[in-house]
């Protein structure tokens, strides 16, 4: 028989080797210890222990669990209960299909509605990923990597659509890696040098709960004539990923240009400076996200010699599961 409980503090040890052993595809950090998932997730401010449901057995042995949380509101400020999102729901491979996934998830759905929430979503994206960002996706929360393959049809029986899918962009930083050469990039090289590293300004509440708990950097690019910055990114380490990956990676987030100094280069040029120089550190993997509609951030990305290695789906509630 399977029961199904809300979180307890000795469930971590039993919660982290699910996850190791769950087979959660490229994205999913893995050797993760109790003092990770303490940090990534249970540290958050606002834990729910009621948002984490678990499945155990006669014996106690967890065998599945389902994490959910809320989206952030229009100021970023404080969580927006009105909408609810499924972060994770893993069941051991030993206790699969035999309905535990979906009770799991039925009871996600009635713990988000009893809260408030009117509109449900599986799997977390900017400014909808309460947990797991550092953990789970890579360098942003891009929601369910399709590298794991058995998210997407097991949503879709649970009565969830697609809703929006962003892109996962890498680049090797090794001696296999790309070296870019274009009249535009040559161009901005001219008129463009990179700046000394900053730290990332937070910009609000939710930036600080999520970048904010990772180690991270400001790297930008300035007129050699002098002036303000033209444009910037923020790097974030992902270091709960080295295990897995077996290389120490960065993450590239917020990249921006000023409006007046876009399709002139700037953009390539500072991925690449950033890949430069973080390969002097050793850094052997940049990666980046960008959303699949975002057809200028796209280019730039390949145009730095990034390829795509992956995509994530976040998935909307439509319609209730029958039987």
């Amino acid at each position: 028989m399977v029961a199904y409980r809300q979180f307890r503090n000795s469930d971590p040890p039993q919660l982290v080797r699910l996850w190791n052993a769950s087979g959660l595809g490229r994205g999913a950090a893995q050797g993760l210890s109790c003092d990770d998932f303490d940090e990534a997730v249970i540290a958050q401010t606002y834990f729910d222990p009621a948002g984490l449901i678990v499945a155990v057995t006669d014996d106690q042995q967890v065998v599945g669990f389902v994490h959910t949380g809320f989206a952030a509101d229009e100021t970023r400020s404080r969580l927006s209960k009105r909408t609810g999102v499924i972060c994770a729901v893993i069941v051991a491979e030993t206790h699969r299909r035999r309905g535990i996934g979906r009770e799991l998830i039925r009871l996600a759905e009635a713990y988000l509605r009893s809260a408030g929430a009117e509109n449900l979503y599986a799997g977390g994206a900017n400014p909808r990923d309460p947990f797991y960002l550092g953990l789970y996706g890579g360098s942003e929360s891009a929601g369910f990597l399709e590298s794991d393959p058995a998210a997407h049809p097991f949503l879709i029986a649970q009565g969830y659509t697609p809703f929006e899918r962003h892109l996962v962009f890498q680049r090797e930083l090794g001696p296999r890696g790309p070296e870019i050469v274009s009249v535009r990039l040559l161009n901005a090289k001219r008129q463009a040098k990179l700046a000394e590293a900053t730290a990332c300004e937070p910009t609000d509440w939710w930036w600080s709960t999520h970048q904010g708990r990772l180690g991270s950097m400001q790297l930008g690019l300035t007129p050699k004539v002098g002036g303000a910055l033209i444009a910037q990114v923020c790097v974030v380490g992902l270091d709960f990923y080295a295990k897995g990956w077996q290389v120490r990676a960065i993450g590239i987030t917020k990249l921006q240009v000023i409006e007046s100094q876009r399709r002139k280069g700037f953009g390539q040029l500072l991925l690449d400076e950033v890949c430069r120089r973080v390969r002097n550190e050793m850094i052997q993997l940049a990666e980046a996200h960008v959303r699949e509609t975002d057809v200028a951030g796209i280019a730039v990305l390949k145009s730095a010699g990034f390829q795509q290695m992956d995509a994530g789906v976040v998935y909307l509630k439509t319609s209730p599961v029958v039987g």
